[in-house]
This record gives structure tokens, sequence and C-alpha cells, in this order.
């Protein structure tokens, strides 16, 4: 294509053309150079290609490294990183802009905001902060949930979608913040606590942004907006940037979601999970109930089937046929015991015959006694003249009156 001129007879050159005279420039006076500068803005697609930014105080600029030279770098890359590049300068005609293609990287240092954000962390690490043990568990079935974002970005469009589609009862109210820039913290504290205060309560907060730099994002690594965040009473959720970036905000909530979408994951219950939760614990309900009901109809027919139960006076007849038995038996040791004590008292009524007095009596001999007093008198020396005495004979009994007592001549 000719170049065409101007009236004054300039030349006029073509987007193109220009383009491809400063990469023809740029590419010859740069062949290969070192530049240091902090990475930031870092992704790594499934393609295996790093993009980044490297930048200092005054300036950016954008880099590549090709995923053939990423595979031979053994350095974990991430935003905040202060490394010494090593490669060429390109233009990419399409955007007409410049790129520093990377064959080698060395890390140099910790740029400012990642080591401000390793000092804060291990400040609040070691206050307990970021404890597990303080986390509260977000609520099965929340009815009202809190969203601190920015009311126009993606983030809460990304929230609110997930939220319809998986569940139709719970209300969300928007607590609008800044997310990014100077003031975004200090609105990002006052939304929280204004959370708080609201009555009726609500059950769950959600804090939410889209992914960024660790610029971007730093309001919520603000040391205000971690303590704001702790001291709330309503569970947190902290769903900032994407899963590669971890701000303090993350590590302080009561739960960390990846992306927004996720945090209405977590937050939300799903209608079709529930239903079939329900379905199942139905299910396992009849079931246990039948099972039950059948082991007890079991038990029940097993107790009916008993012979104290089928039979009733069984029992009864076996009892009062056993009594009928010890009544009898009682009734033939009582006669039998009777026999016996008659059988001694016989015996023991002839050994009192054989030595009664009345048995002597009957034999002849007689008693004597005196009249008085009844003593029984069996020596004469005991009598005097004039005394009155009872004789007793086997029939009868005689009062008599000494007359004379004659002694026996034997001593």
């Amino acid at each position: 294509m000719p170049a065409s001129l101007t009236q004054t007879g300039e030349q006029v050159h073509s987007v193109s053309q220009i383009t491809a005279q400063l990469k023809a420039v740029v590419e010859q006076e740069f062949p290969s150079v070192w530049v240091a500068g902090e990475i930031s803005n870092f992704s790594r697609p499934q393609s295996g290609h790093c993009y980044f930014t490297l930048k200092d105080d005054a300036a950016q600029l954008r880099a590549v490294i090709w995923r053939a030279s990423a595979a031979r770098i053994q350095l974990d890359l991430h935003d905040g990183l202060e490394v010494i590049c090593q490669g060429r300068l390109d233009v990419y005609p399409p955007r007409g802009s410049y790129q520093l293609v990377v064959d080698q990287l060395q890390p140099q240092g910790i740029g400012a905001l990642e080591q401000a954000f390793r000092k804060l962390r291990e400040k609040l690490s070691k206050e307990g902060i970021f404890a597990a043990a303080r986390k509260q568990a977000l609520p099965p079935f929340p009815r009202r949930i809190g969203v601190v974002t920015s009311p126009t970005g993606a983030a809460i469009r990304d929230f609110l979608e997930v939220m319809r589609r998986r569940w139709q009862g719970a209300s969300v109210l928007v607590f609008p913040a800044r997310v990014q820039g100077d003031r975004a913290s200090t609105e990002i504290v006052e939304a929280v606590q204004q959370a708080n205060r609201l009555a009726p309560s609500l059950d769950v907060l959600v804090l939410c942004r889209g992914g960024g730099s660790l610029e971007d994002l730093w309001a919520f690594n603000e040391e205000k907006v971690v303590r704001a965040i702790a001291a709330s009473r309503l569970p947190t959720v902290s769903a900032v940037g994407h899963e590669i970036d971890v701000t303090l905000a993350d590590l302080v909530a009561d739960v960390r979601a990846l992306t927004p979408s996720e945090a209405a994951e977590r937050v939300i219950p799903s209608a079709h999970d529930v239903t079939e939760l329900v379905g199942g614990l139905r299910i396992r309900l009849h079931t246990a109930l039948s099972t039950r009901t059948t082991a007890l109809a079991s038990r029940l027919d097993a107790i009916a089937s008993r012979p104290v139960l089928s039979r009733p006076l069984d029992a009864i007849h076996q009892r009062s046929r056993q009594l009928d038995e010890h009544a009898a038996r009682l009734r033939g040791g009582v006669q039998l015991a009777l026999r016996d004590q008659h059988s001694s008292l016989s015996t023991l009524g002839g050994k009192l015959e054989t030595l009664s007095p009345l048995a002597v009596l009957g034999r002849g001999y007689s008693l004597t006694q005196d009249f008085s007093s009844g003593r029984l008198i069996t020596a004469a020396q005991r009598l005097r003249r004039g005394q009155k005495i009872v004789t007793r004979f086997a029939q009868g009994t005689t009062v008599s009156t000494i007359d004379e007592v004659k002694k026996d001549r034997n001593p």
C-alpha cells in the first residue's frame, strides 16, 4: 500500500506502519534486558503461560512467560513478589502495546504491600483473631442475609443469581460500600457495624467482591476491617477475589468462600438437596417404623402364645393342686404327730400309774397326813397324843385321834 501525502507534502503513515516501525526499533534496541520490579495482577490460565505486570513506584510494564520458560522456573510466583527478569521487549501490534517476554526470573525481595500484609497477619495471628475456636457456625436455613459489597459490581449479581437458583425462602439486604480505593476500608467497617445493629437481627453477613490485584483487594487487608469482622456477632462469610486471592478478611471470617457464587452456595441451602434429604429421611423413618412395628408385633405374638396368657387358669389349677397336696401332707403329718404324742403319753401314763401313790394304795397301803396342815407323816415319832390325823386308803379316808404313839425298838 503506497504511503499518501498531506497537502504540505508530508508522508502519512498508517497505524500498522507506525507500529511495525516501533516494533522493529524496540526489538532491535532491547534484544535482551534485565528488569527489576514487583509482580502484580499475576495469572496462570490453563494454557500454562504466565501473565503479570512488573511495577515500581512510578511506572509499570506488562510481562509474559511462555509455558516452556515457565516450566523451568522453580519459584512460586504471586502478587507482591519482588523479582529480576531477563528477557526481550516485544511489541504486540493488535493492542499497540509492548511487553517483556521473560526467559529467566529470580526473586529480589518482598514488595511493600506484601511485606505489610505478612507483618499484620503475624501480629493478628498472635492475638488469636484467626483461631478456629472463635469461629461461628453458619445457620442451616437463614431467613435474612446481609451482603457488604458494591451494589453495581458483578459480585452481588453472581450472589443473587445463585441464590435465586438454589432457594426462595430468604431475603437479602445489601449494605453498599466501596470495595476498592482510599475510602473503601472505612465504608466496609461502617457497613459491618450497621449490619450488626440492624433489628430484627440478620442471620448471616457476607462480604464479597470480584478478583483483582493485591492493590485492588487491599481494603480487605486493612487492620480496622479485620477487627470489625472479628467483632461481628453475626456469622460472617468472606468471598473476596478468586481462588488464588487470600486476604486477611478471608482468614478472620467464620467461613471463607473462593468466589461470591460459592459464598451463596455456602450460605443458601439447595432446595433440591433439601427435598432429597427430606425424602430420604421420610423413607428412613417409614422403614424404621415398619421394622419397629414388625418387631413389636412379633414380640406381642410371642408373649400372647405363652401358657400364662393362652391358658391363664392352668397356673391357678396347678397352684390349687399343690395347695391340696400340701394340705394332705400337713394333715398326715399332724395325725402322725398326734399318734406319736398319744403313744408317748400312754407310755408316760403307764409309768406315772406305776409310780402313783394311788397305785400303792391299791395294793393295801395307806397315806397318813396331819389333819390341820395336810403334811404327810412318814414316821411315828412325828405324832403326839390327841393329834388328829387323816388316813387315805385306796377307797376313802378316815379321821382319827392319836391315843398312843409306839416307837420302834430298833433305832
